[in-house]
């Protein structure tokens, strides 16, 4: 295992998943963000059925700035209660596990 991680988070707007994608990576406390648009969400929230658009965000971090992702995600999102969940990486490409060491920056 790696200390590598995927953090997966969903957005109700473009325009709010691009802004926490761009503060994620100008903070360095991720690599990369990958969007992925318009997906259908069918959801039980305060009891009843619920059904969205949103957006998928896939974020490269590392297992030492997760707490500050998760803090960002909180910060910066619309919902009362946005996805936050992490994913451990098993293995990977070496140079590309590489590169997300090398962006991601963990002040200590």
């Amino acid at each position: 295992m790696t200390d590598k991680r995927i953090v997966l988070t969903t957005a109700g707007s473009e325009e709010e998943a691009r802004k926490i994608a761009r503060h994620l990576v100008e903070s360095h406390i991720a690599a990369c963000v990958n969007i992925v648009p318009q997906v259908s969400s069918i959801y039980r929230w305060q009891g009843k059925v619920e059904e969205a658009c949103e957006w998928i965000l896939v974020i490269k971090t590392t297992a030492a700035a997760f707490e500050e992702v998760r803090q960002a995600i909180t910060n910066l999102h619309s919902y009362d209660l946005p996805e936050c969940i992490c994913l451990s990486v098993e293995d990977g490409t070496p140079k590309y596990l590489e590169w997300i060491a090398e962006s991601v920056v963990v002040e200590e």
